[in-house]
């Protein structure tokens, strides 16, 4: 047998295997009930003399033959023991060979056996479950703690995709804003790009605390629970050794002839260390233990980013913020771990005085308090890791942005008189604790807006002072600047709120921008009319907007300056009745599929756009795909009049990628809008109905003959072919179909 000189640590080798441990411990404990029962049935058969105390002697024997791996090694081992015995079946087996070679029992000993053993084993068996069932519980709260660590995480990460969604819903808005809308839907474009930023780094801040969360709980956690369930075992042998050592000197009082043999079993159950067998199980079930990868930084599928922590200026006033309110924590959190560990401690050795027999409390009871500690504890623990990790994040990448801030004295504010928000200007409405004023200077602010507000706060100040500061920080929230991202040096001014890799979203706001700009100037007489100056608010004036409004110049229509197309030749056949379009804009290809054309380049259009986007047209002798966004589609030549001579016409284009005004300046280069996804860059295959059919249901398609749709997957053997039309994929009968 191993020799137990170094005692087994299954927290340090086995890890997060407790599951595992678990199963063993249980059926350690289980079997304490085992031999509870066997000394409880020896006990009557000791009345009926040997011949029956040997068939007891036998029938366990086949129990433990069946237990030996189970209780050895554990229900699933990496290292099979072969015919190797745990010290405690070592001893067990000594115990029933006493046992048969001393089959004369009496009544006395019999009596003496139920109530000196087998009813201590009992309750031993049943307080020894009710502790493990304690460290199953336990165990499973702190997988409670670290699933919810990981759905705070997900919280962080939802919020975060949500502000990016925010920000590509605000940035259409603005794009198809007029003038008299544009200043404000800049202002809220540039307002929700800053608190986009604040829950990037709120989820970036959320993934470093989630990860070592998940340290501590691989490393430090589950590894204690661990142990516990290891000294639970440990304990639980050291108690079958007492038991079977009364045992063994109850049987010797009882058969003095039979002194030998019960020496001999008195010799071999001290030799039955609780170590041996806790060695044993670790010897044959250690594993590669595999902690799970840490968390990384997932982009927003609408807002292309990297994993880097913002640190503009408007993002230095809210990580001022976090970092001052992280820092003030850390201290008096630490403080708090130290006593709750103390107290954890002190635990610990009350129950081990109580193991040892000197301390009279009842064991359980001091696991059920331990417990209830060590879970405040790792309450403190994890405010404790997170307001450390917030500081050290901020710190590494911005610095120690608390020195020299002057942070507002704010309380909890419930306003009852109309008040608004110093930071962005609107009103603050609620009924309960909605906003929070400065004790000091009176900043009143909105609850999202606190962690926003730049720590100036200028000390305590008078009425009078209070209600100048009032007055200027309104005006100042009201004038806030807009970002105009059309323009190159607005891009340049503003980098930080520049989108990123975005030419892979959808951008169907452009399109549509433009078609409303034709369609509101096709009733105006003439081409440039001044717009009426909207009222100011009552509440809010806005006079930094007001004195920078300028009147839009936009070109009249297009179809006053429409002329009839040339006559057809008579060698152009049926070409003069494909369909044909104008280039709005110029396009550079980049794919062997796609063709690079001109603004206002002619094109005959080949394949009309499918709902993908992209349409196939003809330029010149080279062929390809293009943006339908970029395409301007002819009208049929045969009811177009001819242009009035009366007619004048069409002037330069004043169009602005921004939509503001262009007057008394030259017009730029026009750029087109953002391109769809084409489908991976994949050449489309199209089909075409050979026969009309009827669907039946929603998952199929009604057809006409003739109707094409693009073909998604040919028939895969079911008779069944898988089509998309205007962006909706269903199937149809595939030999009702044919390529083209």
């Amino acid at each position: 047998m191993a020799a137990a000189d170094v005692a087994p640590q299954f927290g340090a080798e086995l890890k997060d295997s407790f599951k595992p441990v678990n199963n063993w411990v249980s059926n350690g404990i289980s079997w304490v009930d085992e031999i509870h029962q066997f000394y409880r049935e020896r006990s009557v058969i000791e009345k009926e003399y040997a011949s029956k105390l040997t068939a007891l002697c036998k029938k366990y024997y086949d129990r433990k033959s069946k237990k030996i791996s189970p209780l050895s090694v554990g229900d699933t081992p990496t290292l099979t023991p072969g015919s190797l015995e745990s010290a405690s079946l070592t001893t067990w087996t000594t115990q029933l060979n006493a046992v048969e070679s001393h089959a004369a029992e009496r009544d006395k000993f019999a009596s003496e056996l139920v109530v000196q053993v087998a009813d201590p084993l009992k309750q031993a068996a049943t307080q020894y479950e009710e502790i493990r069932k304690c460290h199953v519980e336990y165990y499973g709260k702190l997988e409670k703690e670290r699933e919810a660590a990981y759905g705070d995480l997900k919280k962080a990460k939802g919020k975060y995709d949500g502000a990016c969604q925010e920000v590509e819903s605000r940035r259409k808005k603005m794009e198809s804003a007029f003038d008299h809308g544009k200043t404000k839907a800049q202002t809220a474009y540039q307002q929700q790009i800053l608190e986009m930023n604040n829950y990037k780094n709120l989820y970036l801040i959320s993934i470093n605390v989630t990860n070592k969360l998940k340290e501590k709980f691989y490393h430090e956690y589950v590894p204690e629970v661990i142990d516990g369930l290891q000294n639970l075992n440990e304990t639980r042998v050291a108690k079958m050794n007492v038991m079977w050592s009364l045992a063994a000197q109850l049987e010797k009082a009882s058969l003095s002839n039979s002194t030998e043999h019960i020496a001999n079993l008195l010799v071999e159950i001290p030799r039955n260390n609780p170590r041996l067998d806790s060695l044993m199980f670790l010897q044959h079930n250690v594993t590669q233990s595999q902690e799970p990868a840490n968390l990384a930084f997932e982009p927003s599928p609408v807002w292309h980013d990297e994993a880097t922590i913002v640190i503009d200026e408007a993002a230095k006033v809210f990580l001022r913020n976090v970092l001052s309110k992280s820092k003030a924590q850390i201290h008096e959190l630490r403080v708090e771990s130290d006593r709750k560990k103390r107290e954890v401690e002190g635990s610990k050795k009350v129950r081990e005085n109580i193991q040892h027999g000197k301390d009279n409390r009842n064991e359980l009871d001091v696991v059920r308090s331990m417990f209830y500690i060590q879970e405040s504890l790792h309450e403190v623990d994890r405010k404790w890791v997170t307001a450390e990790v917030e500081t050290a994040t901020i710190m590494a990448v911005a610095g120690d942005l608390s020195l020299g801030a002057q942070n507002h004295n704010f309380r909890s504010q419930t306003f009852k008189i109309p008040t608004n928000c110093d930071l962005c200007g609107e009103r603050i409405w609620g009924l309960s604790a909605k906003g929070y004023d400065c004790r000091d200077c009176g900043y009143t602010c909105h609850s999202k807006c606190q962690m926003k507000v730049p720590p100036e706060c200028p000390g305590e100040q008078t009425k009078e002072e209070k209600k100048k500061l009032k007055a200027l920080r309104q005006e100042q929230a009201g004038a806030m600047p807009a970002v105009d991202i059309g323009t190159p040096a607005a891009s340049a001014a503003a980098p930080s709120l520049t989108r990123q890799n975005t030419m892979n979203s959808l951008s169907s706001g452009y399109a549509a921008s433009t078609a409303r700009s034709v369609s509101n100037i096709a009733t105006q007489p003439t081409p440039e009319i001044p717009a009426e100056e909207p009222p100011a608010p009552v509440a809010q004036t806005k006079p930094a907007a007001a004195a920078t409004k300028r009147n839009r110049v936009l070109a009249p229509p297009p179809t006053a300056y429409m002329t009839a197309p040339p006559p057809s030749d008579s060698g152009m056949g049926s070409r003069s009745k494909e369909p044909r379009g104008k280039m709005l804009y110029a396009y550079q290809a980049t794919g062997s599929d796609e063709v690079s054309v001109e603004d206002g380049d002619e094109v005959v259009i080949l394949q009309p756009d499918d709902g993908s986007g992209w349409l196939r047209v003809r330029s010149g002798a080279n062929e390809g795909l293009v943006p339908a966004a970029y395409v301007e589609a002819a009208p049929t030549p045969s009811p177009v009049p001819s242009a009035s001579p009366s007619m004048p016409e069409r002037p330069g284009s004043t169009y602005s990628n921004s939509s503001a005004s262009l007057a008394g300046s030259a017009a730029p280069k026009r750029v087109g809008p953002a391109v769809a996804p084409r489908r991976g860059a994949k050449k489309l295959q199209y089909v075409e109905a050979l026969y009309e059919y009827e669907a039946r249901s929603d998952m199929e398609w009604n057809m006409a003959e003739g109707d094409r749709f693009v073909l998604i997957n040919r028939d895969s053997g079911d008779g069944w072919a898988d089509v998309e039309r205007g962006g909706v994929t269903k199937s149809v009968p595939a030999n009702y179909i044919q390529e083209v």
